[in-house]
């Protein structure tokens, strides 16, 4: 990856949402995180920032405020210092707001309401707006007013009643990942998408609501409905290839890999090239494996039994020849060195014009026409104020 230019955010832009503008007017890592995300597919991001904002907290820095989260998450932005409250300073958002064509909010209603910056009140001026608009609840149920974090919605979407039923957890466990806050931001930006093409064909903007609690509980339930789906129920809820307890790394002869035989043919190679032939002809082999596998933890201990007889590549080499699924397991540490994380450009170095070197987590697709990039660094706290404004010819 090419370290990103040191230019404003529309010079030279890119990508399929060249010409589109957003306004991001969120905190934390749900909003900004899918304005990053727009803003790598070439749309001119411009991020209205309070005197505070939490993506920018932690100790971790070399200048006040360029976090590591914000470095990555910020990146592809033009930052706009303004306090809401201030009378001037909000009628220079509201103007930015105008001339957007999304904008990613997710303030809790009640304060939006007391800012004019809700729907209903932007709606009637700025009738082409899209409106993107994430909390953790559905703003028409008994939870609406809840503070949401990461962990409350994963709860809230049966993500930790899942895991206290797999493997040998056995109790509810938070993933560690703030999963919720990134699944929305992704669903934040397809639905935002749709909306703009919505625009384009009619020039008519929206409201669209994205609660983080629906879209995760929807998320899981895709493979988890399972019997629930029919009623009366057929079965219980949960997808059990993905819960049984012999649905984890197996150790190798060097560390772990992924080993996922899916099939009685994939059993009986990975028996075979184990040295175990033997085993191979065990009738458990020789079933339904789906249903072996989460029905007993008999066919588990034999394939962790014979997988320690190879090293973590030669099982690859094995399970690759025999089209066995396999994947290695990537300690996050090792990923910068890692040959496919180099190959695909995913965490190269870049040079910040004030924090110097850090790695600049890659855009993970590509498009034949319209390349996606990172063309500007995360900015320091209101560095392009003066920009903009001049841009509205305030100053």
């Amino acid at each position: 990856m090419t370290a990103p230019a040191d230019a404003p955010a529309t010079s030279g832009r890119t990508g399929p949402l060249a010409g589109v503008r957003v306004i991001d007017m969120a905190t934390v890592v749900m909003g900004p995180y899918a304005a990053q995300i727009l803003g790598d597919l070439g749309a001119d991001v411009i991020k209205i920032e309070s005197p505070k904002d939490t993506v920018r907290n932690g100790t971790l820095h070399r200048t006040p405020g360029m976090t590591p989260l914000n470095l990555n998450v910020n990146r592809n932005k033009r930052s706009v210092a303004l306090n809401l409250k201030d009378e001037a300073d909000h009628a220079t958002a509201l103007e930015l707001i105008g001339g957007a064509d999304i904008l990613i909010t997710n303030m809790r209603i009640g304060a939006l309401r007391r800012l004019g910056m809700d729907h209903q009140s932007l709606a009637e001026e700025f009738p082409h707006l899209i409106y993107a608009h994430a909390q953790g609840f559905r703003p028409d149920s008994d939870r609406a007013d809840l503070a949401a974090y990461d962990e409350t919605v994963q709860a809230a979407s049966g993500l930790l009643d899942l895991a206290a039923r797999s493997g040998d957890i056995g109790a509810p466990v938070v993933l560690p990942s703030i999963f919720a806050d990134k699944v929305a931001a992704l669903t934040i930006v397809y639905t935002a998408l749709a909306a703009l093409h919505h625009q384009r064909a009619t020039g008519e903007g929206q409201l669209v609501e994205v609660p983080m609690a629906d879209t995760l509980l929807a998320f899981n339930l895709v493979e988890h409905l399972q019997g629930a789906a029919f009623e009366p129920p057929m079965g219980p809820t949960g997808f059990a290839p993905s819960m049984n307890k012999g649905h984890r790394a197996r150790p190798t002869k060097d560390g772990h890999a992924m080993i996922i035989p899916y099939s009685p043919q994939n059993c009986r190679d990975l028996f075979h090239a184990a040295g175990r032939s033997d085993l191979a002809e065990d009738p458990r082999v020789n079933g339904e494996i789906l249903d072996a596998i989460s029905d007993g933890e008999a066919l588990a201990e034999m394939i962790e039994s014979v997988t320690p007889n190879l090293t973590t590549a030669e099982w690859i080499d094995v399970c690759t020849k025999h089209s066995i699924p396999v994947g290695p397991v990537l300690k996050l540490d090792d990923a910068a060195a890692d040959d496919y994380v180099r190959g695909g450009h995913l965490l190269d170095l870049a040079e910040h014009p004030s924090e110097g070197a850090y790695r600049a987590i890659g855009v993970p697709v590509n498009f034949s026409a319209t390349p996606a990039s990172i063309r500007s660094h995360a900015p320091l706290p209101g560095q392009h104020t003066d920009e903009v404004l001049r841009e509205l010819d305030h100053r």
